[in-house]
Formats: structure tokens, sequence, C-alpha cells
């Protein structure tokens, strides 16, 4: 049995394919059927040593890109694309898969473009809650449609019969947060509440630079854990020592150029509110059953966080600042708000334990399996 998944660029594509990848190891130990070959076709690696520690052999295809801007990139990009289509075309032949995953992007298209051509069945997965250009084209002929948001079902009605709301795909480590030894780990004062404020192994300048202008007064009441991004943290710190130099409470401000694994784990069982943008991550704050405040990236940066936002806060887990009303000010008034009041508090943790589909992987694996065995016979 022969499984390939395509999509990558982001790791918003990239995790839950692993996710996958794992509750169908899973599955497979607990039945023991015969271990599937797992294929991972994109035009990057993004993540080597995930591809390794899961046995997925990674087979590269080069793309173009449609930017929604004028470009002269989207006219060179189409040759480019061709190309790729040609190679994954061929490549896809070679191996001749039972079935290929999607996750949707511009990355996923020449492997689902050779799956068309070549009739192997297709499932695609759609992380946001308006679906992209890649995704909208590729239901017209996948098997099976699996959607994160229940209000992306409206993008495809004449698909109805084959989509369904299973949530988007979470690693089993990531989705468990960890208390103890957290304090210790991590430096934290035991009685302190604890903001956490994920902008993204990229980091956001605009949210950094809400946070250290808030920094003063937040550090009063709260401990902070803020992962700046890895080009953001010698500034951030430099910057945030002389805003601090003669804070009584500056001890409780915790940057981090990137959370690891068990770092971001430790914090998220610690959190009390979490600030965050709004891609993939609100999965993982709906999981650890945490209070939010999201600051979706703008339209014409992103078409979908602003959507993916107010669906997520829609539940009554999350609050939504949009930046172009994002200030220090704004900041913590809500996170007062939603700290000062446990009814408040309760109520959104509750509703974000409801939208967390933990089982959104199996779910996904079992359907691929079903559909990959079908088709060996």
């Amino acid at each position: 049995m022969k499984i390939l998944f395509t999509g990558g660029g982001t790791g918003g594509h990239f995790y839950p394919i692993i996710a996958i990848a794992q509750a169908i190891r899973h599955k497979v130990n607990e039945t023991k059927v015969l271990p599937p070959q797992f294929f991972f076709m994109s035009p990057t690696k993004y993540n080597a040593r995930a591809l390794f520690d899961n046995e997925i052999e990674y087979i590269g295809v080069p793309t173009g890109k449609i930017r929604r801007y004028f470009s002269i990139l989207n006219f060179t990009d189409i040759f480019k694309t061709i190309y790729g289509i040609i190679s994954a075309t061929i490549n896809m032949f070679s191996i001749y898969p039972d079935v290929v995953f999607g996750k949707g992007g511009y990355a996923s298209f020449p492997a689902l473009f050779a799956a068309r051509i070549l009739r192997i069945p297709v499932i695609i997965h759609e992380s946001d809650s308006r679906p992209g250009r890649v995704n909208m084209w590729a239901s017209k002929f996948a098997k099976k449609i699996a959607i994160s948001y229940p209000e992306a079902a409206q993008y495809f009605k004449n698909q109805k019969d084959r989509v369904a709301y299973t949530g988007n795909p979470i690693r089993a480590e990531i989705a468990q947060p960890l208390t103890n030894g957290a304090h210790e780990f991590l430096k934290l004062e035991q009685e302190i509440p604890i903001v956490l404020i994920l902008g993204g192994s990229q980091g956001s300048t605009t949210i950094n630079d809400t946070i250290l202008s808030s920094l003063p007064e937040l550090l009063n009441r709260y401990q902070v854990i803020h992962q700046t991004g890895k080009k953001n943290i010698d500034e951030i710190q430099s910057t945030a020592n002389v805003i601090l130099k003669d804070h009584p409470y500056s001890y409780r401000y915790h940057p981090f150029d990137y959370l690891n694994e068990l770092a971001l784990r430790m914090s998220a069982g610690v959190a009390d509110i979490v600030i965050s943008r709004a891609g993939s991550t609100i999965f993982e704050i709906a999981a650890w059953g945490t209070p939010s405040i999201l600051i979706p990236l703008p339209e014409n940066i992103s078409h979908d966080q602003i959507t993916n936002a107010f669906a997520y806060a829609k539940t009554g887990a999350a609050l939504v600042i949009e930046e172009n009303n994002l200030s220090s000010h704004v900041l913590i008034e809500e996170i007062e708000r939603i700290h000062g009041s446990l009814s408040i508090t309760t109520a959104m943790k509750d509703h974000a334990k409801q939208f967390a589909r933990l089982d959104s992987a199996s779910v996904i694996g079992d359907a691929i399996l079903s559909i990959a065995l079908e088709h060996e016979k």
C-alpha cells in the first residue's frame, strides 16, 4: 500500500500531514495490516527531520504561485508550474500510490493534477473557513473533502455528499499540554497569571511592538511568555531591557525566539490566556482549552486569517482584535476583561474544548486507509 501526501510551504499544511501519518501508523499497528509506504511531494521538505522520523520519503517537484497582486513572477511561474506538473506526473507514475492526500495551497497543485491525470483517488483537507483556489478546483474530483470549520461547507454545496467536518489534525504530543515541572523549566512564579504570546516561528512585528509597549503595565499583574520569532529576538531583548530597566517585575518577562515542542507544551499547560495570529495555531489553542485573543493578519496579506478568527470567535472561545484596532491599551483591556471574570474564562475554556476535534487525524487517516485498501485490490 502506498500513500502520497502533498502540500507544504507552511507548518499549517505540513504538520497536519505528519499527524495523519502518525495516526495511520497507529491504526496499522493495531489492525496488523501491512505498513504502508509514505511519500511527500512538495517543492520543499519543510522539516526534513520530521519526514525522516516518520519514515516519509520526500519527492521534490517545483511549482509556481499565483499571487493576488500584479507581479512579473505570476507570468514566469506559469512555466514553473507546467514543469512541476510534468515532473509530478512522471514521479507519481513511477510509484503509483493507492491514494493521494492533498492539504491545498499552490504547493499541492502539481501532485493533485498528476493524480487527476493518472486517475488515482484523491482526498483533500481544507484548513481554513474559506477554501483556497487549489482545493476548490480539486473538490470537483476528490473522493472525500475534509474541512476544519463548519463554515467551509457552504463553498462545497455541489459536493456536500462528500464533505465531512473533521476539524484540523494536530500531532498528539502537541495536543497534550504539560504542567509538571513547567514553572521550574520556564522560570515562572507559581501564583502569578500567565499570558502566552505566539507570533509564529517568524514572529510578528506588529504584535511584538504592541507587547513591548504593554510590558510596563502588563508585568504588574501578569507573567509573559513571548515567542518573538528567531529574527526578532535580539532586537526585542535589547528593547525590553531598556523599557524595563527600573521595573520591579522585569523578571516576569520571558522572551523566546522559538518554543520547541517541550517548551510549547509546558507554556500551554500553564497559560491563562493565549494571544496569537489566526492560522493553524487556533486548533492547538482549542485543543489546550485556553481562552485566547486572536490578532489576524490583514486581508491584503492573508485572505483567510480574518474569516478564521471570526469563525472561531463565533463559538465563544476567543476574542478578535483586528490589526487596525490594535494598541497596548486595547490589548491590556481585553486581557483584564477575560482574566477578571471567572464566568467569561470558564465559558471560553468550555467553548474551546467543544470546538477541538482531537480525533481529526485518526478520522482522516481511517478514510485514507479505506480508500487505499480498496484501490489496492
